[in-house]
């Protein structure tokens, strides 16, 4: 293929951003928890991990499955070592 008809990738000069959770006392009154999931709870039509770590909970970016936010929740667990 002709080198200067495709695009690269990305941007090369654009940094890429990571999600840094949320930390909170608690998740919000006003979320609703999903049955059958550990971690996951509604939260205004998308779905939302809290996963308590010491005194706070850490909070996942919003899924649109609620399998999503419990692999996150999963993960979160993983990396940090917490023990059930």
């Amino acid at each position: 293929m002709n080198q200067l008809l495709m695009k690269p990738l990305r941007q090369q000069n654009r940094p890429v951003i990571s999600y840094v959770p949320r930390v909170e006392p608690a998740p919000p009154e006003h979320a609703l928890k999903v049955d059958g999931f550990r971690d996951v709870w509604l939260l205004r039509g998308k779905y939302v991990a809290f996963v308590l770590m010491g005194e706070n909970f850490r909070r996942s970016p919003a899924f649109s499955l609620p399998e999503s936010a419990q692999r996150w929740a999963v993960q979160i667990r993983q990396d940090a070592d917490i023990q059930d």
